[in-house]
């Protein structure tokens, strides 16, 4: 069947394409239906099955024969170790936890939070609630103490998981203090906390409070798969709110698990017995759908990596790790992609390394730019697949389906929309907009299965938050147009659409152009506030390493190269040179802060920035243009 079909059966009776989907998955008692709408424009599916996800991503596997393959590669750059646990070892320490956790009191819909490095035991940890029906909740390891009380007081937990510490290429990252701080900060404190002690640091244990990881599953009596409701949350994942108030988004078990299993196969082309890696973390929701529960549910094998795209230790080793584990299909974030490309403009390092199993390049997290796509595929060969979705949805809106067929590859394009989603470009007051025009994206009401059904404890917030300002629509918050051929193009979030003068124009199309520049590795452009046309482009340039060309010339050569393609209209004139720029941890630009320095306005730092001191940089650098220096956080 070609793609279109597939989407053309799922729009003409999407009930039935869902519950074929259903049948993939292991249920302990079949749903009756898949879509439940009785709250409409809260939607649930699949609500009276009764389900385990840890059944459908480890035990099945074992019983269908598969117990000796591996299901988890763990490959650690940083203490230079590699390991593989096999679905039926994977057994074994998920059953071993869970009963330890069940003869502490942990039970069905207990809220237990992990905080771990990218170790296999986040899997282990994240799979025994799963196994218990018990609702985890991963933070990222290392995050600030303020920010893991935040979420402490917010989903209550009534344990805690987590790792001595963590493991940076030049240091080591001491979780315990964090967590003890944590804790002391939280108004909610947990009954007990369990460690899993490295052997880079092993942390001090709190008598009566703390448990040591193996010790704490002495003796105990392993646990069996508790069934749950299709619609039980399987996890709440934190994502970061515009107030500074973190958004718990909850994840349905079975919706989850029929949506993942279906994109493992449709999208990635991924099958049991398959090798898949996903370069992100368990702290993001890459790391959940597709590091932990899409590769076991599928019967892959799924690498757990603890390293970084450049300097663990050199920019070759996402190409060694491909080639050590015959990686098939191979999922990162653009960002990572940049920074191979900044220290390697050649690909030289991609030639040293044997790529034969490699069948394609995912690329999610921020747009792919059409400058990096182009690289990549240059040098491995294989096709370059961006695809588009957030924490809310948990799996690809736009993708291109290379397990139903490959859709030629437009650069600067997600490809096309998947089964579930009726994408929708909208105007300021709600009506569609012709192919072509920029506009906000929304999705029609209901998302499918695995999406977000709420926020938790936070209906109101998630009813204004997302359905709200469209009417029967998901307001995804991102900008961008649909073409003639359907293919839908992501320019920037709505928040970056700039207005010059009353032209509303993208950042992502002047970044696009930006990025052509032969000396130019990565950019931004931000929208800064102009007396006289309400907002002007500015954009910030990281060169390649090596080059030599004077920064006035790069300069002057990208503001000409954006009057050429995109017109006066752009109003770009102005641009600087910085080192580096102020990311997420997971990637993403923190273009609104750096506005916010530009204006001179106050702005909160945010969370889940990877190093504060950038914004010191580019406030230094924002200097030498004559913005404001003025800005101060608070």
């Amino acid at each position: 069947m070609a793609y279109r079909e597939v989407y053309d059966a799922w729009k003409a009776d999407p009930e039935a394409f869902w519950m074929q989907a259903a049948g993939a998955i292991d249920w302990v008692r079949a749903p009756s239906k898949a879509l439940f709408d009785e709250n409409a424009p809260i939607y649930e599916w699949f609500s009276d099955g009764m389900v385990n996800a840890c059944w459908n991503a480890v035990d099945r596997h074992v019983l269908a024969g598969r117990g000796d393959q591996v299901a988890i590669m763990h490959d650690s750059p940083i203490t230079l170790s590699t390991k593989g646990i096999t679905y039926r070892q994977l057994q074994d320490r998920v059953a071993s936890l869970a009963g330890a956790l069940r003869m502490r009191g942990i039970e069905k819909g207990d809220r237990v939070i992990i905080y771990m490095p990218m170790i296999p035991e986040a899997l282990v940890a994240m799979l025994a609630c799963a196994r218990l029906g018990a609702i985890h909740s991963v933070v990222f390891g290392g995050f600030a103490a303020h920010e893991l009380a935040v979420r402490i007081d917010d989903c209550t937990p009534k344990a805690m998981i987590a790792a001595s510490c963590g493991l940076e290429p030049d240091r080591v990252v001491h979780y315990k203090p964090l967590l003890d701080q944590a804790i002391e900060l939280a108004s909610h404190k947990p009954e007990f906390c369990v460690i899993y002690q490295r052997e880079q640091e092993v942390a001090k244990l709190v008598e009566g409070r703390d448990f040591n990881w193996h010790g704490f599953q002495y003796g105990v009596r392993p646990a069996e798969c508790v069934p749950v409701e299709g619609n039980h949350p399987a996890y709440i994942l934190y994502t970061s709110g515009t107030t500074g108030q973190p958004k718990g988004v909850v994840r349905d078990t079975a919706g989850h698990l029929v949506a993942l299993q279906w994109s493992m196969k449709n999208v990635f082309n991924i099958e049991a017995g398959d090798r898949f890696w996903a370069a992100s973390d368990v702290g993001w929701v890459v790391g959940h759908s597709y590091i932990c529960y899409g590769p076991l549910i599928a019967g892959a094998t799924t690498v757990v990596f603890e390293g970084k795209p450049v300097g663990t230790p050199h920019p070759g080793v996402f190409w060694r790790t491909i080639q050590n584990n015959r990686i098939k299909s191979f999922f990162t974030a653009p960002t990572a992609l940049r920074a191979i490309r900044r220290e390697d403009p050649e690909g030289k390092w991609i030639k040293r390394y044997k790529l034969h199993d490699l069948q394609a390049l995912f690329l999610a997290g921020e747009r792919a730019d059409p400058e990096t796509v182009s690289w990549a595929r240059e040098h491995l060969g294989v096709p370059v697949i961006d695809n588009w979705w957030q924490t809310e949805t948990g799996w690809p809106i736009a993708a291109n389906p290379i397990g139903i067929e490959t859709v030629p590859v437009k650069l600067g394009s997600p490809s096309v929309p998947m089964p579930g989603y009726d994408v929708q470009v909208l105007d300021e007051a709600g009506e569609p907009v012709p192919p072509g025009t920029l506009g906000a994206i929304a999705i029609r009401l209901p998302l499918p299965p695995g999406t977000l059904p709420t926020l938790w404890n936070a209906e109101e917030r998630f009813r204004k938050g997302y359905l709200d300002r469209f009417p029967g629509h998901y307001e995804t918050g991102d900008a961008g147009y649909i073409d003639e051929d359907g293919y839908l193009y992501v320019m920037s979030r709505t928040d970056d659409v700039i207005n010059v003068a009353g032209h509303r124009l993208s950042t992502g199309a002047m970044e696009e152009v930006l990025a052509t520049h032969p000396a130019v590795a990565e950019c931004a452009v931000i929208g800064v506030a102009d007396a006289l046309k309400g907002q002007a482009p500015l954009g910030l340039l990281c060169l390649k390493a090596g080059v030599e060309m004077p920064h006035e010339q790069v300069v002057r050569e990208v503001v000409k190269l954006v009057r050429e393609r995109i017109g006066p209209v752009a109003a770009f004139r102005t641009a600087c040179v910085v080192q580096r720029l102020p990311k997420t941890r997971s990637g993403k630009i923190l273009r609104a802060t750096m506005t916010r320095i530009a204006d001179g306005v106050e702005f909160k730092m945010p969370a889940t920035i990877d190093d504060p001191a950038i914004l010191d940089e580019i406030r230094a650098s924002l200097s030498t243009l004559g913005y404001p220096a003025v800005a101060k956080t608070g």
